[in-house]
């Protein structure tokens, strides 16, 4: 401790200097945090690592104390926020990432025009608050919809979280904004089994045959699985297909998946694979071009069967399909087919459809009230005033004192108890 209440933390360094970090008027208490925080990075020095907690403490410190803390060796000069422009940044980030996909990268791309667009090339991302980031969030509402304006602030979110990681600024500006894309029921459309023949008659092909039949009969994503599915992966003597997953293959044992050849995928994929050139590998081969536009061509098509091209090409597709399998088959089975959660089914895929209000419509339907009712108020008519007749013993069996023992239930062969039977009769609930 300094003269005038202030203090400072002595420690020796790696190489065996003695450091000194003055701390300036602080409580005791104060400075005993600090020093623990002091002996973490030390030993960062000499593991290598440091612990999430000690990062956000170091990023929150004030420009001053960081330099102290530099200037002795315990962490890397801090760079100057200022000097950090958003364009650049972005760019950097983006060149980094050479893990991700195509269509991801693109998606990186359009964050990064909108956020240049609003905030201008060189705005310093130490400059931007969070009020700047609500401000953000208004325009993208004013000009896309929805879940198109949280998935980009979630861009946003992604690019400054690095920032943060690395030091660069303090605090992510867009952490509290929305960034989770939910489902829009407005955007939902069941594509019917006329609908889809109709479409599929009008393709010009019989490889846009198959994109089409395995989108709305097989439930496979399009263009990543589409695209991805080679002729191996067709099991015709086991009846199943394996379909490849590009979008969740990272994820463990999520790397492909199998569907069953479905009646409806059969014949198209039959005509296309007798179509193959000798040494095809991928069932779709003329429209893997990236240069390709398969959402322009469908719509195209959809126009030539005589149709109104539907809100969501071929996500309308897959949705129709697990609607459909889901009357059919239990759900996790079609969770499993499709490559997706319950969760995410309910929430995205299944459909009420105009079929369902039909079949309702047509249907009476009994509900536990009314059947146990009817009985009851049938019992009542009956008896009105009416006597009732004397019930008599059976003549094969007494007529059981009033002291008899309590019975037992025995089950016999004359009289199979189920399970429920069974606890309902030995009084259990369930």
């Amino acid at each position: 401790m300094d003269g005038n209440g202030r203090r400072r933390i002595l420690f020796v360094a790696g190489d065996g200097t003695r450091k000194t970090i003055r701390l300036g008027k602080v409580s005791q208490r104060q400075a005993e945090s600090f020093k623990v925080k002091v002996e973490s990075l030390i030993a960062q020095g000499i593991t290598g690592s440091i612990d999430d907690e000690v990062s956000r403490w170091l990023a929150g410190l004030d420009d001053l104390m960081h330099a102290r803390l530099a200037a002795v060796g315990l962490t890397k000069p801090r760079k100057s926020s200022g000097a950090l422009a958003l364009g650049p940044f972005i760019d950097a980030y983006i060149a980094g990432r050479s893990d991700i996909k195509p269509n991801t990268r693109i998606g990186l791309g359009q964050a990064r025009r909108n956020l240049v667009a609003f905030f201008g090339e060189n705005k310093p991302l130490g400059d931007i608050t969070e009020g700047d980031a609500e401000e953000y969030r208004r325009y993208l509402l004013g000009k896309l919809s929805v879940n198109t304006a949280r998935r980009l602030c979630g861009r946003a979110k992604q690019f400054f979280r690095f920032a943060v990681r690395k030091r660069m600024i303090r605090e992510n500006p867009f952490t509290g904004l929305e960034s989770n894309v939910r489902s829009n029921p407005a955007r939902q459309f069941f594509v019917t089994r006329k609908m889809a023949d109709a479409v599929i008659e009008a393709c010009p092909d019989c490889q846009w045959r198959v994109i089409v039949a395995l989108s709305r009969y097989g439930g496979v994503r399009c263009p990543s699985e589409t695209l991805a599915l080679t002729w191996a992966d067709v099991e015709w003597d086991r009846n199943r297909i394996r379909v490849p997953s590009p979008k969740t293959e990272h994820i463990e044992g999520r790397a492909s998946r199998f569907i069953p050849l479905f009646p409806e995928l059969r014949g198209p994929l039959m005509e296309a694979f007798e179509a193959a050139a000798p040494g095809d590998e991928h069932v779709i081969t003329r429209y893997r071009d990236g240069k390709q536009n398969l959402r322009t061509h469908f719509k195209r098509i959809i126009s030539r069967a005589g149709l109104e091209p539907w809100p969501k090409l071929f996500h309308n597709l897959r949705s129709s399909r697990q609607t459909e399998l889901a009357e059919t088959f239990p759900a996790h089975v079609v969770c499993a087919w499709l490559g997706n959660t319950q969760a995410v089914a309910q929430a995205h895929y299944l459909q009420v459809t105009q079929a369902h209000f039909d079949r309702a419509a047509a249907t009476s339907v009994a509900t536990p009230d009314s059947a146990a009712q009817n009985p009851a108020q049938q019992a009542h008519e009956k008896g009105g005033n009416a006597s009732q007749p004397v019930q008599t013993p059976n003549k094969n069996h007494s007529v059981f004192p009033s002291d008899s023992a309590p019975c037992e239930i025995v089950q016999d062969g004359g009289w199979p108890l189920s399970e429920s039977n069974r606890y309902a009769l030995s009084g259990i609930g369930f």
